[in-house]
């Protein structure tokens, strides 16, 4: 039972994951996000980490996802257009997935005789895990967390729209005229 779970969740994580990246519209694509990252509590949960499976929900499927998704609407991101596609994506991406396959196949079929872990084997306790990540993990932890803002930061500045930045007309030299003019008036 516990493995048919945990294959039953790796595929909701699987199809999530794949969905995320055939919408058109970037909404259905955050909302796929927080089915993988729901997926992927499930998994921690089957694993006896409680206490990593709530804080995934909370803080990625939640907070962290409200804020994707605020973001989202504040650009008023629409559908995305589609194009044909790089070639260059398609040289480098085809042989880099098949690469990435043979190496991930590799590497289960080298290690497929470790002995697998007993349930609840790993920390679990807060007390433990809040160790791990303030004191031995803290660099990686503040750089995750400055990325996902540089990111947010950078959607912001690509989906500005070229109207909102001010440039100066042909008529606003005549509106500065005729404000100083009455500005001019005022004073007498």
């Amino acid at each position: 039972m516990h493995l048919i779970l945990f294959l039953f969740f790796g595929g909701i994580c699987v199809a999530g994951a794949v969905n995320l990246l055939v919408q058109r519209h970037p909404i259905n694509s955050a909302l796929s996000l927080v089915v993988v990252m729901a997926s992927l509590a499930g998994e921690y949960l089957l694993l006896g980490a409680e206490f990593v499976a709530a804080i995934q929900v909370i803080v990625y499927a939640g907070a962290i996802m409200v804020l994707f998704i605020f973001t989202i609407m504040l650009l008023n991101a629409g559908e995305e257009e589609r194009s044909k596609g790089s070639r260059i994506a398609i040289l480098l991406g085809v042989p880099s997935v098949a690469i990435g396959g043979v190496l991930v196949a590799w590497t289960l079929l080298r290690h497929s005789n470790t002995p697998s872990v007993p349930m609840f084997a790993l920390p679990g306790d807060p007390r433990v895990i809040a160790r791990f990540l303030f004191r031995d993990f803290l660099l990686p932890f503040e750089v995750t967390s400055v990325l996902i803002l540089i990111a947010i930061m950078g959607a912001v500045v690509l989906a500005s729209k070229p109207e909102s930045v001010a440039r100066p007309s042909a008529a606003e030299p005549a509106q500065r005229e005729a404000r100083e003019l009455v500005a001019s008036g005022r004073e007498r």
